[in-house]
């Protein structure tokens, strides 16, 4: 993940959170911002302490970085926060990647395979 896709700063995801554009289902939350601004894609990952130890959190959030990476379409204008909830913590790869695909659809990011 390069870091012109990362969105790292507390008030740049408070603005993502303000902008009440989120669709969400048992195991992640989305929230989404247009951001004309910006030159390309980027996202942000939260993983509460609630989900388990470092190990397992880490776990999770490599492997949401791994399936945003895989399907992200790096010329939208756009900013993406992606919540993970605990009832994550006993999902396959495959089943995750399935919810954020659906996660996408729902809000209209357009990503690869769409």
């Amino acid at each position: 993940m390069n870091k012109q896709y990362r969105v790292k700063k507390s008030d740049e995801i408070e603005s993502i959170l303000k902008a009440h554009k989120s669709f969400s289902n048992k195991y992640f939350v989305v929230y989404k911002k247009e951001n004309y601004e910006a030159l390309n894609f980027r996202y942000a990952i939260s993983v509460g302490k609630k989900l388990g130890n470092a190990v397992s959190r880490n776990k999770v959030k490599r492997q949401m970085r791994a399936i945003v990476d895989s399907i992200l379409i790096p010329d939208l204008k756009m900013d993406v926060f992606i919540v993970a909830r605990p009832s994550v913590s006993g999902l396959a790869y495959r089943q995750m990647y399935q919810n954020i695909i659906y996660l996408f659809n729902k809000l209209n990011i357009k990503h690869k395979g769409a």
